[in-house]
């Protein structure tokens, strides 16, 4: 057991190593192509930070058992936009207030608005689309079409995105590579070289962890859906709080905000999708409430973003929502089974 849990660790630490060797790829590669901060921060870093957590289901459904495997699965989809919308919009607001604290940065929150505001609109059409999916009958022509109704939000959310184009972000931290052959950030082939090595890196790193989880699962006596709905989505956002951190720190407050809401809207379309087609994607009540949650708490910020209103102070409510959600599934987990058509 005691190697198992260190296994997992390690296997977290290179998970996040390599997230954030893409990140810093996508970055650059935005800044090559001369990208506006909105669509860096919403769109490549939020894809690049989001890997781990999008492979981590389609590894358990492709490679492991099939009821380990779907249990992994699923309870890695519906905790990404979970923790996203809640824990990790709170560690936002309570970073704000850290720093303005400590005159780190400027008190409030500046936000673009517009960025903020399409991003949080297409994650609850996108997820509530999702749970209602849960209700239907498991026929195998409905969830294909429904898993593609997904899958095609995407695309016209990036046409929203690049339409909508503004000013090119400022240039990122250097690229690693870079410090490694000292052939300058600009080269092209050097960014999509390390781009493609962390991704790579993901794919195996989160190979291992779906055995770690799938291992202790068994020894805890702890549901795997249940294990990687908490833990899962912990590990694998880790880029998503430290980039939006740092950024919050610089009043890079778009950045920061638009990782986080960009992802949603990420997860909230290619996984949930891969879900709902290989799986019956039966949910039991304590993922249908994470879900219901995710998308009340996303609902409850845009009418704060609407109407001028979103301070620090409610971002920081969604840790304590998190909180909440989390003891009551946990609590209820032993009498919540999966439903069955």
């Amino acid at each position: 057991m005691i190697i198992e849990l260190v296994s997992l660790v390690l296997t977290l630490v290179f998970i996040v190593a390599s997230a954030e060797l893409f990140t810093n790829g996508i970055e650059w590669l935005g800044q090559r192509l001369q990208l506006s901060e909105g669509v860096v921060g919403s769109v490549l870093a939020a894809v690049g930070t989001a890997l781990p957590e999008t492979l981590i289901p389609v590894v358990a459904l492709v490679f492991f058992s099939r009821q380990h495997g779907v249990e992994v699965g699923i309870g890695a989809i519906a905790g990404a936009p979970f923790m996203l919308s809640t824990l990790t919009l709170g560690l936002c607001g309570i970073a704000c207030l850290v720093f303005t604290a400590t005159k780190r940065r400027q008190p409030g929150i500046e936000i673009k608005k517009a960025v903020i505001s399409r991003d949080l609109k297409f994650f609850i059409c996108a997820y509530t689309l999702a749970l209602l999916a849960s209700f239907l009958p498991a026929h195998p022509i409905i969830r294909v079409v429904v898993a593609t109704a997904l899958v095609s939000i995407y695309p016209y959310y990036l046409y929203v995105c690049f339409k909508h184009e503004g000013e090119v972000g400022e240039c990122p931290e250097t690229l690693y590579f870079d410090r490694l052959f000292k052939k300058g950030s600009e080269r092209l082939h050097l960014i999509i070289t390390q781009i493609v090595l962390a991704l790579l890196g993901i794919v195996g790193g989160a190979y291992m962890f779906v055995g770690c989880i799938q291992n202790l699962s068994d020894d805890f006596n702890i549901s795997p859906l249940v294990l990687s709905l908490i833990v899962t989505p912990i590990a694998t956002e880790l880029p998503e709080k430290i980039n939006s951190v740092l950024w919050l720190r610089g009043n890079k407050d778009t950045l920061a905000i638009g990782n986080v809401t960009g992802a949603l809207v990420f997860q909230s379309c290619f996984p949930v999708a891969f879900g709902v087609a290989f799986t019956n994607w039966n949910l039991d009540h304590g993922t249908q409430l994470s879900g219901a949650v995710a998308v009340v708490s996303a609902a409850i910020y845009l009418t704060l973003l609407n109407y001028s209103r979103l301070k620090p102070q409610h971002l920081m409510c969604g840790a304590f929502i998190y909180a909440c959600t989390i003891a009551t599934i946990i609590y209820w987990a032993p009498v919540m089974p999966l439903r069955h058509h």
